[in-house]
């Protein structure tokens, strides 16, 4: 990997020589003269290292790490006289990686540059895992949707953004039709095969600001925001269609379709996520009462 790093300081001579020095290592280096240049380049330029000196005209170095680590994501290393009324700490707080007195040998900035590198490395690397790690956490890992740890989670998130925003949040829960049949039928497997194909289809349907989840076994909730129930049901009647029309095949020669049943709600003004998931349940369950295979919405209790 090739890594990229700006030289700021308005020292001519020494900019020049170090960026000289760098290029001949195989880094891909630019250079600034002060930090207003510098702040330019980076909106442009993705450096992975900024290596400047602390005195300088107008802005002085330890300003342009804080602007720096404020808006980019690239480590900054610190250079200066070893008479200079700037120490250690200093550039610490403002957000250095590392600190080097001037005169250095070039050998020991190479080091110390590999060093901030290698760290920056393995933070990014760290920061990768613990992300991939809390998605893993809230994520049901059969459908792909989020599980239902997250959307009880989520769900008070949203009632607190509507309480706040006034903006309409509705949601949708909808149930498999007969799916202890299918499973008791064809096999756990077979069943999998069909949450795993309703996931898909679910997460299809959706668009960019809702958020699904696998609610229970066969359950499935979508939130809404800024949704009122009748586009809500628009969403969901999508849903429920294109789910009816798909073929599965538990066994050669053995076709079966797949239907499922929606209630849908609007969060009234007032009302705790507890009323809200409970008046869903029973739009879910008006729908399997009165024939399966259809969408129910409940506006409120009256």
């Amino acid at each position: 990997m090739k890594y990229s790093i700006l030289i700021v300081d308005d020292d001519t001579a020494i900019k020049e020589s170090v960026e000289e020095y760098l290029k001949l290592l195989d880094y891909n280096v630019t250079s600034a003269l002060n930090a207003d240049e510098a702040l330019k380049i980076l909106n442009s330029f993705d450096a992975d290292l900024v290596l400047t000196d602390i005195m300088m005209q107008g802005m002085d170095g330890l300003e342009l790490t804080r602007r720096i680590k404020e808006s980019h994501d690239t480590d900054v290393m610190v250079m200066t006289g070893y008479n200079a009324e700037y120490s250690y700490e200093e550039a610490v707080q403002a957000g250095a990686s590392d600190f080097i007195f001037k005169p250095f040998r070039f050998e020991e900035l190479d080091l110390r540059i590999k060093r901030v590198l290698r760290e920056a490395g393995l933070k990014k690397e760290r920061t990768k895992l613990l992300k991939k790690l809390e998605k893993l956490a809230i994520t049901d890992a059969l459908t792909g949707l989020y599980n239902s740890r997250h959307f009880f989670s989520q769900i008070k998130t949203e009632i607190k953004r509507y309480n706040r925003y006034s903006r309409a949040l509705s949601l949708l829960i909808l149930d498999i039709d007969f799916f202890k049949k299918y499973n008791d039928t064809w096999g756990h497997l077979e069943g999998d095969k069909v949450l795993m194909q309703i996931g898909k289809t679910i997460n299809s349907c959706m668009r960019s600001m809702d958020t699904a989840y696998r609610y229970g076994g066969e359950e499935f909730a979508i939130l809404l925001p800024e949704t009122g129930v009748k586009k809500a049901c628009v969403v969901g009647a999508r849903i429920k269609d294109n789910i009816s029309s798909q073929v599965f095949e538990p066994e050669p020669g053995k076709k079966r379709s797949i239907t499922v049943s929606i209630g849908a709600t609007e969060l009234l003004e007032g009302e705790d996520f507890r009323a809200f998931i409970t008046r869903t349940d029973k739009a879910l369950y008006k729908s399997k009462d009165t024939g399966r295979n259809k969408l129910t919405y409940i506006v409120s209790e009256s």
